[in-house]
């Protein structure tokens, strides 16, 4: 069964849309792309430099339009099932069929402003834990600072951990991982504390859209970030995008359960080859 998983924020990379321009097809996307989202993205994603690419409301539309942009130029794909991490899980709803292109573009571009606010609003951060004995260990660790707000974020594959929260809280976190034996903590280079209840901003405005657009009936399941299910209810779909943006991104479990029912095969669609490398880790 195969399985087709999309990538997130992170993932962009200089001139990604020189790679898109090799059909009328890609070329028409693009366009409609740039109305739906009122400013000229394809010239960012062809030209724009690599701090153009970083700003969240930039970085997020693009690595979509890329993702599903390239899902739509294979040659009829049958996911059984698909999946994304984070912004991916949008990329995902098009390619199985509940979302269309603009809808879930319009959905990115005000998740991506939203979070863009909360993260000037609400200034945070994140960090990777490396070489660890147990997420049990990092969770109380994040548990037990409670005058700041530090959350695990990202289950990305075993011995691999984001933390998002404060300047403090990552701070405090560090050092009290550190002195429990953990071998790394690696601070990211990104512009906010994203999956931790200091997006919870972004989180209100994104709740309001979503119950303006319409959802239709997926031809597959999704494994959502959130609950590391599948899930094909609408109206759950829309609950899990609400809560993804305070709640860890769980992909560790999330493809432990896609294997678990059945899936042989997982093809990364967008830019780069993150989720593939930490596919490779979970199966191992």
């Amino acid at each position: 069964m195969t399985t087709y998983v999309f990538p997130g924020q992170g993932s962009q990379f200089k001139g990604m849309g020189n790679d898109l321009c090799g059909t009328q097809k890609a070329l028409e996307l693009l366009g409609l792309a740039d109305s739906v989202i009122g400013f000229s993205l394809s010239d960012v994603m062809k030209n724009g430099s690599n701090e153009d690419l970083k700003r969240t409301d930039v970085t997020q539309p693009a690595i979509f339009v890329h993702s599903v942009i390239t899902y739509l130029l294979l040659d009829n794909p049958t996911p059984a099932m698909v999946a994304g991490h984070s912004l991916g899980e949008f990329s995902a709803l098009v390619a199985n069929g509940c979302l269309s292109f603009e809808n879930a573009l319009k959905l990115v571009s005000i998740r991506a402003q939203a979070m863009q606010k909360a993260c000037e609003q609400n200034p945070g951060t994140m960090a990777a834990v490396l070489g660890y004995s147990s997420d049990e260990l990092v969770e109380e660790v994040c548990a037990n600072i409670s005058d700041d707000v530090v959350v695990p974020a990202n289950y990305n594959a075993p011995g691999q951990l984001v933390i998002s929260g404060s300047v403090a809280g990552i701070e405090k976190a560090t050092e009290k991982l550190k002195a429990a034996g953990v071998k790394r903590v690696l601070k990211l280079p990104v512009g906010g504390a994203f999956h931790s209840p200091l997006m919870q901003p972004a989180a209100a405005e994104l709740e309001k859209a979503i119950h303006e657009l319409q959802f239709n009936v997926p031809v597959c399941a999704i494994y959502q970030n959130v609950t590391a299910k599948a899930e094909t209810d609408a109206t759950f779909i829309k609950k899990n995008l609400i809560a993804q943006l305070t709640a860890p991104v769980r992909w560790t479990q999330s493809v432990k359960q896609m294997l678990t029912d059945g899936a042989t095969e997982f093809r990364e669609i967008g830019p780069g080859n993150v989720l593939t490398g930490l596919v490779g880790k979970i199966r191992a």
